[in-house]
């Protein structure tokens, strides 16, 4: 729990850290860029990587809290029994497509590694990349622990159904 709790944090300060930085970079560039008529050419890069970060982070986020977005008709329509049902499969669906998605991203973060290929500068891009294959991994676990739970009876939302 105490390792959890910890996860939970370092994401919560990542994103807040990523999102101020950005903040703050971009308001930086626009007054170079307006004040004296020049700019840091690493930052625009920098930034997009961020919004990289962003997203991935949101969707960790997201995804601890069983919290993403989802077309939910069935559940309107179906009975308890039914819903759970549906939501074992959901689950593991999500879990195993973030898996496969991981699994890819790595690999293609590991190809850029060996490339060489540089984001900005001397910064190397699958540092900043390396967060899509960490996201969706632990994505995929966070949904396949929820499959487990949902499996026994005691998944958050619809242990009583």
């Amino acid at each position: 729990m105490v390792l959890l709790r910890w996860l939970h944090r370092l994401e919560d300060a990542l994103i807040v850290i990523v999102l101020l930085g950005m903040v703050v970079l971009a308001v930086t560039q626009i007054l170079l860029r307006n004040l004296s008529g020049t700019s840091l050419m690493w930052v625009d890069p920098l930034l997009q990587n961020g919004v990289l970060w962003i997203g991935m982070l949101g969707a960790m986020i997201a995804s601890r809290n069983d919290s993403h977005i989802r077309i939910d008709l069935a559940s309107h329509y179906l009975s308890p029994a039914w819903q759970r049902g549906l939501s074992v499969l959901v689950d593991l669906f999500t879990s195993a497509v973030c898996a496969v998605v991981a699994w890819f991203s790595l690999a293609t973060v590991r190809e850029e590694a060996m490339l060489g290929l540089k984001a900005f500068g001397s910064v190397p891009s699958w540092w900043l990349q390396g967060i899509i294959p960490l996201g969706f991994a632990l994505i995929a676990l966070r949904y396949a622990v929820l499959f487990i739970l949902n499996l026994i009876g005691r998944r958050p939302g619809l242990a009583s159904t």
